[in-house]
């Protein structure tokens, strides 16, 4: 396929098989979802910005992530809601490879900003008089900017190696948006380089990321187990819980269904589709709650 003819295909997207009588009334609650994250994460940025109190490492952090989330619940949005609210599941081939470069970009940002929110605590608990040496402004912006740029760089190739190769006939996507493994699927050529590239992304990024995680919280867990009392203990505890299901839910269900795309077959469509809605629709809303909550009563 030329690749004039490849910039104007058009890629059809799914909702929930099966329930496309319910799909208005399913649109409520993903408006909910997605007003819920836009309105709570812009009011954490307004609120560390506007209080001085608030100018400390672990808020940064927190805004870091409030941005992420911001940036992921933005790009999801353009296609799932026209999708359920009005039925247009149609994308052009050029968007639908801005949206899964935009996508992907944002969930390797979180899981980097997650692990530095990890390490954030484990020096404030483990080293609380070097805390404020350890983790300066300018050092803080300089990680940020170096997640950004690398998180970056690690995608540019997604959407340019996808657009080089010819489209099938069919041009239905298993998801209600576009993301690298149900795109590279539509291709009438070889995409072992593709699929390779792709889980080379997932298990040094997202997998070592998530492996770090929960070290990071196992450290910090011992730590406060030597030092506190029973009812700190149980604090910790809870906290670390909290944000370990957290993670569970931004790292460890993108590469759940990255391994579904590769070998699950046995997968129902359904089945697909709400968990692509668990890794990228709930991250935002929980990590909204988890950790503002849990922040807070450090």
């Amino acid at each position: 396929m030329s690749d004039s003819n490849h910039t104007s295909t058009s890629l059809f997207l799914t909702g929930l098989p099966g329930l496309e009588a319910v799909h208005t009334w399913l649109s409520i609650h993903l408006c909910a979802t997605y007003v819920a994250s836009l309105a709570g994460n812009s009011l954490i940025l307004w609120v560390v910005r506007t209080e001085p109190c608030l100018h400390q490492p672990m808020h940064y952090f927190l805004s870091m992530l409030a941005v992420t989330d911001l940036g992921l619940s933005i790009s999801t949005l353009p296609t799932i809601l026209p999708l359920y609210i009005v039925g247009s599941g149609g994308v052009a081939m050029d968007l639908c490879l801005a949206q899964l470069f935009f996508i992907h970009t944002f969930s390797i940002i979180e899981s980097s900003v997650l692990l530095t929110m990890a390490f954030d605590r484990f020096v404030a608990i483990s080293n609380p008089l070097h805390y404020g040496t350890i983790l300066t402004s300018p050092r803080i912006a300089s990680l940020g900017l170096a997640i950004v740029v690398h998180s970056v760089a690690l995608h540019i190739p997604a959407p340019i190696m996808l657009k080089k190769l010819p489209s099938c006939w069919n041009h239905q996507l298993s998801l209600s948006y576009c993301l690298h493994p149900d795109v590279r699927k539509l291709a009438c050529a070889d995409i072992h380089v593709n699929s390779a590239y792709g889980l080379s992304v997932v298990l040094s990024m997202l997998g070592a990321d998530s492996v770090l995680i929960v070290v990071s919280y196992g450290l910090i867990l011992q730590t406060v187990l030597s030092i506190a009392s029973r009812a700190e203990h149980l604090k910790a505890l809870y906290t670390c819980v909290s944000h370990i299901c957290a993670v569970l839910s931004s790292i460890y269900s993108p590469i759940g269904l990255s391994m579904i795309h590769r070998f699950g077959k046995w997968a129902s469509p359904c089945r697909r589709v709400l968990l692509s809605y668990l890794s990228y629709l709930t991250p935002p809303v929980l990590n909204l709650i988890v950790y503002t909550i849990k922040t807070k009563e450090t």
